[in-house]
C-alpha cells in the first residue's frame, strides 16, 4: 500500500512510496487506474478506496503518521535555512506559504538543537521537542532510555519529571526533628485549646511557641536597653522586630487525644500566624 500524494492544485499526482516490498508487483491491466487500490490525499482530505484490507489501511496509518512527524523535522529546518541566507526576506517566505510563524518557530528551535546526525528516528519529531531544552549529554543519555525501552512521549516525559523530583529530594536535606515528652494531662489540655482555636493541634503549638518566643525576646530587649540607655530610644533604634520562624519542628510524643475531638479536622480554618 502506498499513498498517493496530489499537489495543491490537483492537477498531477506524486507517488510517496511505502517500505519497500519484497514481492514485485502485479502488471496494471491496460486503461486501469494507476491510483486504484491505492489512498490519495488531496487539500481537502483523504481518498481510501472501497474494500481496503485492514492490513493496508494499518500501514496507509504508519505512513501519514510518518509524513506528519517528518513534516515537523523539514518546516524546522526550511525555516532555520531561511533565517541563515535571507535574514531580511525570509517572513516573506513565510506569510507567502501561509504558515504560522510561532509554530514554525518551534520548529526551528527544536531542529536546532538536533544536528541532523543526532536526530533518532525511531523516536519522534515530539520526543526531541521534550529534550530540547537540556544539555547536549543529558539529551543523548534520553534518547538512548527512550529508544531502547520504546518510550512514547508522555512516558519520558514522565521518566524526566521523575528523574528531577528524585535529584530536587537529594538536594534538600530534611530538616532535623526534636523530640519533645510531655505528660499525657498536659497534652490532652493543649488538644483542647487547639480544638477550641478551630486549627491543626501541630499548628496550635507552633504558633502559640512562636508567639511565647517572641514575647520572652521582647522583653528581654527592653532589659538590656533600660542598662543602656532609654527604653523608648533602644526600641525606636532597634524597629519592628519579625516574627521569628523554627527550624527544626518538634515532634511532640504523647497519648492522642480520644476519638471525636475534633482536633486537626480538615476544612477548619487557620488563624493567621
Amino acid at each position: 500500500m502506498a499513498i498517493q500524494v496530489g499537489d495543491i492544485e490537483g492537477s498531477r499526482t506524486g507517488r510517496i512510496p511505502a517500505v519497500p516490498e519484497a514481492a514485485a508487483r502485479p502488471r496494471r491491466g491496460v486503461g486501469e487506474d494507476p491510483r486504484r487500490g491505492q489512498v490519495l490525499t488531496t487539500k481537502v482530505g483523504l481518498q481510501m478506496p472501497a474494500g481496503m484490507s485492514f492490513d493496508d489501511w494499518e500501514k496507509a496509518g504508519r505512513q501519514l503518521s510518518g509524513i506528519v512527524d517528518s513534516s515537523s523535522w523539514w518546516l524546522g529546518d526550511w525555516l532555520v535555512y531561511g533565517k541563515d541566507h535571507y535574514t531580511d526576506r525570509y517572513q516573506r517566505g513565510i506569510r507567502a506559504a501561509g504558515l504560522q510563524y510561532q509554530t514554525l518557530r518551534n520548529y526551528a528551535w527544536v531542529s536546532r538543537r538536533f544536528d541532523f546526525g543526532r536526530r533518532r528516528g525511531s523516536l519522534s519529531f515530539q520526543h526531541h521537542a521534550e529534550l530540547a531544552s537540556l544539555p547536549h549529554d543529558e539529551q543523548e543519555t534520553w534518547l538512548d532510555r527512550a529508544e531502547q525501552r520504546r518510550w512514547t512521549t508522555k512516558q519520558l516525559r514522565s521518566a524526566i519529571r521523575a528523574a528531577r523530583e528524585s535529584q530536587d529530594r537529594v538536594r534538600v536535606p530534611a530538616e532535623p526533628t526534636r523530640r519533645l515528652e510531655v505528660p499525657g494531662s498536659r497534652l490532652e489540655w493543649w488538644h483542647k485549646a487547639a480544638e477550641q482555636a478551630g486549627v491543626d493541634f501541630e499548628r496550635w503549638v507552633l504558633v502559640t511557641l512562636d508567639s511565647a518566643a517572641k514575647q520572652a525576646l521582647a522583653e528581654l530587649g527592653r532589659r538590656e536597653g533600660a542598662a543602656e540607655g532609654p527604653a523608648e530610644l533602644v526600641a525606636a533604634a532597634a524597629g519592628p522586630r519579625e516574627p521569628l520562624e523554627i527550624r527544626d519542628p518538634l515532634e511532640i510524643e504523647g497519648p492522642k487525644p480520644p476519638a471525636g475531638t475534633g482536633a486537626g479536622e480538615p476544612g477548619r480554618p487557620a488563624p493567621d500566624a
